[in-house]
């Protein structure tokens, strides 16, 4: 199923692309499904048909999705209140009702990712268009399957569940109780659920379209967001510059702004047209509602994707004695950039994001030698370690 995460900076209209994008895709015929986190139905108000906590269609082959965090909240807690029952009395914890539970910040963003991974693994749909919330969260949110999934390997590693029938007695041997049983297995259930999500986010048939309006303050962001989706391995496969207005205009003060905004337009060209399209949407002169408006909107098919990114490693052993990664970063800045070797991981910081990768197994035997960024284009050398690279290699 092809999958097109919508995002870009806050108040740049990404709400309106999604369900636009949605829109065009299900008059060509092609069964799509458009979700949304927002907590008020931003969607529904654009498209004019209310979105709720269930699938619902909205038009001859358009479903939408608003689903409801609150209730899928209140179901886990209260599970895993069952779960610990014994632990919790223990401690004399009084037990939580589920009248009295209300989602915490962040719920929103979990349900949605939920809701991704079933529809990812439903044969419901040909297309899932995703309204992420603006960048700076969608970047965080997307990150977040593979960073838990990492610290649940690193605090219950599944290893240690084979010893479950020596627990009792490393247990009286340490003087502490032991992790019960049903942590192992909650932590596996939560890694499969994880795993689905990162598997959706990565596959190949999925990519990211960014929203914003062209000025100072939407290159900015772009190239921002352009870096941190780079770093996740997630394809951008376009640019959508929304609100753009006419270039002719009697009024002096939009003719000025539109003068502006067409000197972003070249930069944004420049600067990532090798990278993905960049395309157009006019200002309407409103807020667009309804169908009407939404099919006056010329974004993108939704096309074929682009193909995963490929994080290659070079071998230039014969030539200059090192292997080479090559790590595509766009909009990166070589003074934000950091790396850090730990163990058989990379750390890679670039400005504000971090991502602990692992390195391939060739790599693993090699010394970090240097690393440049040209191009937006990351390359790390790696020497050969004598004491664990092969003989006679």
């Amino acid at each position: 199923m092809r999958t097109i995460l919508i995002t870009g900076p806050g108040g740049s209209g990404r709400t309106t692309v999604a369900a636009a994008t949605a829109v065009k895709a299900a008059h060509q015929g092609t069964r799509t499904l458009v979700l949304t986190a927002d907590r008020t139905d931003t969607l529904g108000a654009i498209l004019g048909t209310p979105t709720g906590g269930t699938p619902a269609e909205a038009a001859p082959g358009l479903t939408t999705w608003r689903p409801d965090a609150t209730e899928a909240f209140r179901t886990d807690l209260l599970a895993f209140q069952d779960r610990a029952a014994t632990g919790l009395d223990l401690l004399g914890a009084a037990r939580l009702d589920g009248e009295e539970l209300t989602p915490l910040p962040g719920a929103e963003e979990l349900a949605l990712l939920r809701a991704l991974r079933d529809a990812a693994t439903a044969d419901t749909y040909d297309l899932l268009v995703v309204d992420l919330p603006p960048a700076p969260q969608a970047l965080a949110l997307l990150a977040l399957p593979e960073q838990l999934r990492r610290y649940l390997r690193r605090l219950l590693p599944a290893e240690r569940q084979a010893a479950r029938a020596l627990r009792p007695v490393l247990g009286r041997l340490a003087g502490v109780p032991m992790p019960s049983e049903w942590l192992y297995e909650t932590a596996a259930r939560w890694d499969v659920e994880l795993a689905a999500v990162q598997l959706a986010v990565e596959d190949a048939a999925t990519t990211v379209r960014l929203v914003a309006e062209p000025g100072p303050a939407g290159t900015d962001a772009v190239r921002t967001a352009a870096t941190g989706l780079a770093l996740r391995g997630l394809r951008t496969d376009a640019l959508v510059a929304n609100r753009v207005l006419p270039d002719a205009s009697p009024d002096t003060w939009l003719a000025a702004l539109a003068v502006q905004q067409r000197k972003a337009l070249d930069e944004w060209r420049d600067e990532w047209g090798r990278t993905f399209d960049v395309h157009e949407l006019p200002h309407l002169g409103r807020d667009p509602r309804g169908a009407e408006d939404l099919a006056a909107l010329p974004v993108p098919s939704p096309g074929d994707a682009p193909g995963p990114v490929e994080w290659p490693v070079v071998d230039r052993l014969t030539d200059d004695g090192v292997l080479v990664w090559h790590i595509p970063l766009p909009g990166a800045i070589r003074e934000e950039l950091d790396l850090v070797r730990r163990g058989d991981e990379l750390v890679v910081t670039a400005g504000q994001f971090r991502r602990i990768v692992p390195l391939p197994s060739a790599l693993r035997r090699c010394t970090v030698d240097g690393a440049s960024l040209r191009d937006g284009e990351l390359a790390v050398r790696f020497a050969p370690d004598p004491d664990l690279w092969p003989r006679g290699r």
